[in-house]
Order: C-alpha cells, then sequence, then structure tokens
C-alpha cells in the first residue's frame, strides 16, 4: 500500500513524499486519515527537528510523519485486533501514549503512523496503551479536534483549591467560582470558553481577554453572552489593550478576585496580569507552551505564602480527557468548530506546518484525502474557484463556521490528492 505523507527529517525540512508502507503485522492496523488539524506543537517539532523531545535523533535518515490531531477510518486488521475493530470504523488516536515511560508519539516520532498522510499503519504500541480511540460522530473534523478538546478538559481538571485546616486538594475549577481566560479569543481559547459554558462545573464568572479587538468581536459573535447566560454563567469579553482594562476585570468579581485563571499566550506581561488577577486560593493555569527554554515571570510570593496563590502546568490532555472530549462533542455539548478559521488539503500542509505563527486566525484543517490550498472560511465565498465558492455559501449559512455539511460537500467534490 502507498501513501503520501508530510514526512520530517530536521530542522525547517518537511517533505510530501509519495513511499510504500510496510507489510501489515499482526499487532497494526491500516487506516485511511481523512483529517488532521495543525497544532503548534507539529510547528516546534518541525523547526525544531531532532531538538525537540519526542522527535529520534536520527530522523534525518529515518524521518517521521508529522501530525497528531487526525481522525480517519480502519481499512484492514492485523489478526490480533479481529473482532475487536472492524473495516470502516472511525477512529481518532491519543498522541501522549506514555509507552514504557517513553515520550514517543505518533506525529513526531514513527515512519508510519501521523496525520498529513493518506494511510498509516497504527502500531502496536498505540493498542497497548489504550490509545486507540472508536470515534462515533457525524464528521472527521470533530474527531481531529478530540486531541485539541481534551487539552483544555486536562487543563480544568489539573487545576486545584484548598482549604484551611486541611492538606487535601480539591481537583477541578471551582464550580459557580470566578474564572478568566487570558488571551482567550484564540482558537484554543474559544474551544476552553465553550468547554467553560458547558461541562459540569461552570463558573459563574468568565471574564474572556485578548488585545485583538476583531478576534473578540468574532468571540462574542460565536459565543455571545446571551448564550451563557442560559447556561447560568455572566460571559464578559474585555480588551485588554485598553488602558484601566485590569482594574474592569477586578470589578467584575467585586474586588475578590479570580479563582481561576488560564494564561493561553506565552507572554511574560499575561503571566504576570494573571498573577495579580488570583483571588485568595486561586489557580494560575500556565497553559501554552512556550518555545523558549528559559522563558520567565515573575509572581507574588508573598501571596503564595499568605493567600494560598498557586500555579499549574498542563501539556496535553489524558486518555479519559480524550474520551470526554469525543463524549460531549457526539452528544452535541460543544462544538469545536469555533476553533476552524482555515481549511486546505494535504499539499498545503508543508508550508502551513511551517509559517504557522504567521497565518493568523485559529485552527488550520487539512483534509488528507483533497488537494487544495489553505484558505481562510471567510475568504472562500469570494474565490473564483466553483468549489470553494460553494464551500463558503454553506459556511456562511452556518454563522461563519465550518461544519459536517462543509466536509461532505468537499469530501465528495474535492479533487483528490492521489489518483
Amino acid at each position: 500500500m502507498k501513501t503520501t505523507a508530510l514526512r520530517l527529517y530536521g530542522e525547517n525540512d518537511l517533505r510530501l513524499e509519495t513511499f510504500e508502507l510496510p507489510a501489515l503485522r499482526e499487532g497494526e492496523v491500516l487506516c485511511r486519515i481523512i483529517s488532521d488539524s495543525i497544532c503548534m506543537s507539529s510547528h516546534k517539532a518541525a523547526i525544531q527537528g531532532a531538538r525537540h523531545k519526542r522527535v529520534p535523533n536520527d530522523v534525518a535518515s529515518n524521518p517521521v510523519i508529522i501530525g497528531h490531531e487526525f481522525c480517519g477510518e480502519v481499512v484492514e486488521v492485523g489478526k490480533k485486533h479481529e473482532g475487536k475493530i472492524r473495516p470502516g470504523q472511525k477512529f481518532t488516536v491519543q498522541p501522549a501514549m506514555n509507552y514504557k515511560g517513553s515520550q514517543d508519539a505518533p506525529g513526531y516520532s514513527f515512519p508510519y503512523i501521523g496525520g498529513a498522510a493518506t494511510y498509516i499503519v497504527i502500531p502496536e504500541e498505540v493498542f497497548l496503551t489504550d490509545c486507540f480511540l472508536p470515534y462515533g460522530g457525524s464528521a472527521f473534523f470533530y474527531g481531529s479536534l478530540a486531541e485539541p478538546m481534551s487539552c483544555i478538559v486536562g487543563a480544568f481538571h489539573a487545576n486545584y483549591h484548598t482549604e484551611n485546616g486541611s492538606y487535601a486538594h480539591r481537583m477541578g475549577v471551582a464550580e459557580g467560582g470566578n474564572a478568566c481566560i487570558l488571551a482567550g479569543a484564540g482558537p484554543m481559547g474559544l474551544g476552553a470558553v465553550d468547554y467553560a459554558l458547558n461541562c459540569d462545573r461552570r463558573p459563574g464568572l468568565l471574564a474572556v481577554t485578548d488585545i485583538d479587538g476583531a478576534r473578540l468581536e468574532r468571540a462574542a459573535s460565536i459565543l455571545p453572552p446571551s448564550y451563557a447566560q442560559k447556561r447560568g454563567v455572566k460571559l464578559v469579553y474585555v480588551n485588554t489593550a485598553r488602558e484601566g482594562a485590569e482594574a474592569e476585570l477586578t470589578a467584575l468579581t467585586g474586588g475578590a478576585g479570580y479563582d481561576d485563571v488560564f494564561v493561553f499566550a506565552p507572554v511574560r506581561p499575561v503571566v504576570e496580569q494573571g498573577g495579580r488577577l488570583l483571588a485568595r486560593d486561586g489557580c494560575l493555569n500556565f497553559f501554552a507552551g512556550p518555545t523558549d527554554p528559559a522563558f520567565k515571570a515573575e509572581f507574588n510570593f508573598y501571596n503564595v505564602h499568605y493567600a494560598s496563590a498557586h500555579i499549574v502546568g498542563t501539556s496535553g490532555g489524558n486518555t479519559d480527557d480524550m474520551r470526554e472530549s469525543i463524549k460531549l462533542m457526539q452528544e452535541g455539548a460543544i462544538d469545536p468548530a469555533v476553533m476552524i478559521t482555515h481549511v486546505g488539503g494535504l499539499n498545503s500542509a508543508r508550508d502551513t506546518t511551517l509559517n504557522l505563527p504567521k497565518i493568523p486566525g485559529g485552527k488550520k484543517l487539512v483534509y488528507c484525502q483533497i488537494d487544495m490550498p489553505m484558505t481562510a472560511l471567510a475568504d472562500l465565498q469570494t474565490s473564483a474557484d466553483p468549489l470553494l465558492k460553494e464551500l463558503g455559501r454553506r459556511v456562511k449559512e452556518n454563522n461563519g463556521l465550518w461544519s459536517a455539511d462543509a466536509e461532505r460537500y468537499l469530501l465528495q467534490n474535492g479533487k483528490p490528492i492521489m489518483k
């Protein structure tokens, strides 16, 4: 079986190549990949090459397939999986396998499994670690977004609070409390807002900040305060580029501060602002991973000692977090389509991955069986290409969001990447 895949050879060295997959072994599964969303972590792996903690040292001679936010369907199963996994079954994969303590992960470390590919072979390690996750949703792209959503779910579970006189930690955000998502109008921030409004531990107040007025307007149009009110949450969007914004954020809490603060940008002033906004026993979650290993910010240790202020950092979710994401999506409780701002084919994955920080907007979604330029959803309808124009019409009808309907049309009418 031939595959076309985006392979990493070293620093800034990504190549879209067609090659032969090995014969299937009894503990493996052959799969067809339909969609893969591009993560900033894939960009970091692409620019760092073998310096990345998950990329093998010999990647120059043994390239790996990149991409870890993928969804597809089973084509053929090895003998060990007969009767358990069926051809045609939809699936996604939890990349953080932790197999025998290793940091190896699909999309970073393996030659035959990764999201930016037409076909892959899932190795036995994925099944031994229970990281092959059946998916029954209406659209493949939701399956691709299960992994980034699981990072958000994991962050909300990782926060904790304490009680005077006890060493017990109460895990999770403070139910009915004050929560703030700093730099939260980007793709992951919007996913976090959606989850906060629909999880089982909703805050009473949710403040969402950004310095980009257009992004805040888009966020408010997709997840409006009126919707949050129906969920029992007061939702406020605040532009922190304005003078007096921090005082406004504090005033929203009556001066008490925030029980849970999530920092969605690895920017020192944002981190330090998060520390200042904390309430007593407040938990700051440093969500966005920096590329600089020497990244630092100041934190008020007087408040650590006397006000029980504390910090957690999460990097990805676990398998249970991913299962929760899939369940919520299948039930229609959350709609991570809010994250997506661009769609393209596998031919667009290389340049998009390498230039990801320079491309404005949110999640970039790749359809791995399709040849199509990476295109902003906002630009689809004005395209001269009839296919893109029709996709734009369908997106417009869905409040500017990508949808199962648009996906079906693209898969039926798009130009195949392989003939």
